[in-house]
């Protein structure tokens, strides 16, 4: 009898009522596992280390002069920790995720070098172009290794020409504005074969 006043009283019940009361319920059943999944999205972010494979946006400049910038184009693309990039930047990026942004001031120790006097060469005339024998312009020459150099012509003398093989950037404090676009884990190092066992004869 108990149980027929229940169903009958249930049977009274406004359809819309019944409606409200489930959507409350699939609420509360799926809104803590929305959060987990958040939380669990949160936990993944990769970070920067050895080995990673980034892509940065960046702005460079110097006394607050820019001097150029990969903003809005194809973004920088490098493996941390192979020194790709210079030393005092490349520091200041580890344990960044993608999305974060960060101001970076390098000193020339870090960047690239200070100006070497040993990095002046002077040479006889003839063998600059007499089109590039001016202050300032750049040549182009390589090495014994063949890597391409790319002096610029600091003085002109009456026979001799002083090229600079120092970097343009050498002795500059550089800032660079950063903004990580992506990070990728480092690849896992292949497992060592299995050296066979030495015959015990």
């Amino acid at each position: 009898m108990q149980r027929a006043r229940e169903l009958c009283a249930f049977s009274r019940i406004e359809p819309r009522r019944i409606i409200v009361v489930f959507a409350v319920l699939f609420v509360c059943i799926t809104l803590p596992a929305r959060s987990a999944t958040a939380e669990s999205s949160k936990e993944k972010k990769v970070k920067i280390e050895n080995g990673s494979q980034v892509s940065l946006e960046y702005t460079l400049s110097h006394d607050g002069d820019k001097l150029e910038s990969n903003v809005g184009g194809e973004p920088l693309k490098y493996t941390h920790g192979q020194r790709m990039i210079v030393p005092g930047l490349e520091k200041e990026l580890d344990g960044l995720s993608a999305g974060d942004k960060k101001q970076v001031t390098v000193t020339p120790e870090e960047a690239y070098g200070p100006i070497r006097d040993e990095a002046y060469l002077e040479v006889p005339k003839a063998q600059i172009p007499e089109e590039a024998q001016k202050i300032g312009a750049q040549l182009m020459t390589k090495d014994q290794q063949g890597n391409v150099l790319r002096p610029r012509v600091k003085e002109i003398k009456d026979e001799t020409v002083v090229l600079d093989f120092n970097h343009p950037l050498a002795g500059k404090e550089l800032t660079f504005d950063v903004e990580v676009k992506n990070v990728e884990e480092a690849a896992a190092a292949p497992a060592a074969a299995e050296k066979p066992a030495a015959d015990s004869e």
